[in-house]
């Protein structure tokens, strides 16, 4: 095999998408999908890939350096792709322990596991990468500011003179001061540092990329878009934080993957690079799309189902608005989105409609009770 790459929390969303890609794209690589197989790990994601001959699964805590580091040495491991993380902010504010043992002590882990490998060999870092992925979140939150006498959303300008709609002048850009402003985000921000100081420290060949809110196909149906899918379908209510008044950066999934596959092969060592879709959405807003178009699809009036919205109480610590410019990377790396914001949405919740089995059967908690089992045997 010409490389041998750890995707850690290849059973999750982003994870799984990433896994597809790089075992389809490069079949002369080894790719291990090393998972823990939480609540937001499932197997069920990469049923099309799962039987390719350059494909391993791995069930495994990244807490878990010995077990880390004696996979390494057995697979002769060069690159490592690093993206399990407990990611979703409501979980982090009411277990914060847990959030800091993943994302905080998880990284070093596997920092600290492949220092060691990759310092015993004769070669030591030539050929090696570990690459890091974060979030926008991090960075904390932006104002909604405006042109004189212009209300947002308007059309702007970023850096790489890409035109975009916007509801602030200002964007997070890779020299930004870190913020974070929840247990989650102050986590990742710690994992971020971590990563950076082994390669100061060390020498370490590392990557850091914070990437904007994704959506897609096998999104755990706790985050919004495929929550409030599931919710439109069975006319359940669709809970919104405050007014929905939240700005938020959307990127496709399947584009992000895209993203971390030339990073990783292309991106300069040490650098850090923020991965966005120059598409800023209200909360509100992307929830009527969502039930515009779920009602469409399903045959019902558009707009039925507005009726369905029910504004609940606001979450703690709730920032404002995220926007990236990610204009470092489409200048250096010529990466850009390829969907727009309506194909990929159209795209999404076909997706959704079309897997109802994999819904229920994430919903309903079987995929883990199967996997516990299978597991528990071994």
């Amino acid at each position: 095999m010409k490389r041998t790459i750890i995707i850690t929390g290849g059973a999750g969303f982003i994870g799984s998408h990433v896994v597809r890609l790089f075992v389809n794209k490069y079949p002369e690589y080894r790719i291990i999908n090393l998972d823990k197989l939480t609540y937001a790990g499932n197997l069920a994601n990469l049923k099309d890939i799962e039987d390719k001959p350059n494909y391993r699964f791995v069930k495994m805590d990244i807490c878990d350096f010995e077990g880390v580091y004696k996979l390494m040495q057995e697979e002769h491991v060069d690159g490592i792709i690093h993206l399990a993380a407990e990611s979703h902010v409501d979980r982090s504010i009411k277990d914060p322990f847990t959030f800091a043992q993943t994302n905080v002590m998880g990284t070093l882990s596997m920092l600290q596991a492949a220092k060691a490998y990759w310092e015993s060999l004769p070669e030591k870092w030539e050929g090696k990468r570990f690459y890091h992925i974060s979030t926008d979140e991090v960075y904390g939150a932006l104002e909604m500011t405006h042109p004189e006498g212009i209300e947002p959303p308007f059309t702007t300008k970023a850096s790489s003179g890409k035109h975009h709609l916007a509801y602030g002048e200002k964007f997070f850009t890779e020299d930004l001061k870190y913020q974070p402003h929840s247990p989650y985000s102050a986590a990742k921000a710690s994992s971020d540092h971590f990563v950076r100081a082994f390669h100061d420290t060390y020498g370490m060949p590392t990557v850091v990329t914070n990437c904007s809110n994704n959506y897609g196909p096998y999104q755990f149906p706790e985050k919004l878009i495929p929550l409030f899918i599931n919710n439109i379908r069975h006319r359940k209510p669709l809970p919104v934080y405050g007014k929905g008044e939240n700005v938020r950066d959307w990127l496709y999934v399947v584009d992000h993957a895209r993203a971390i596959d030339m990073i990783f092969h292309e991106g300069k060592v040490g650098e850090t690079y923020n991965i966005g879709g120059f598409n800023e959405w209200k909360n509100i807003d992307i929830i009527k799309v969502l039930i515009n178009t779920v009602d469409r699809l399903l045959g019902r009036p558009e707009g039925a189902d507005m009726d369905l919205i029910t504004y609940v109480t606001d979450r703690a610590g709730h920032d404002l608005r995220y926007a990236i410019d990610s204009s470092k990377l489409q200048k250096e790396l010529g990466w850009e989105p390829s969907l727009q914001f309506e194909e990929g949405i159209e795209e999404t919740v076909r997706w959704y409609l079309d897997n109802q089995e994999w819904m229920d059967n994430v919903t309903s908690g079987d995929y883990q009770r199967y996997y516990d089992d299978m597991y528990s045997h071994r």
